[in-house]
């Protein structure tokens, strides 16, 4: 059993603050330069993308529900 849904929208933003993480961690530790306006779109393109998939992933559960719900509403029980 399923503990909770899994949620995509979430796993990108986490990649993608990571990922800024990875980034600034890298600068700081001298392994390379990182300029300060990478990040930006980094974080922000992680975060629209995260945004975009977590609307689809709740219009594709809601439209799932509906025909559960309607399913269940014609079967002669």
């Amino acid at each position: 059993m399923l503990r909770h849904e899994f949620q995509p929208g979430r796993l990108i933003t986490g990649l993608s603050l990571t990922l800024a993480a990875v980034l600034y961690a890298g600068d700081a530790g001298d392994a390379w330069k990182t300029p300060w306006f990478v990040v930006i779109p980094v974080v922000t393109g992680g975060l629209c993308l995260a945004g975009s998939v977590s609307a689809v992933t709740g219009l594709i559960r809601r439209h799932k529900r509906s025909e559960a719900r309607e399913a269940r509403a014609k079967s002669p029980i």
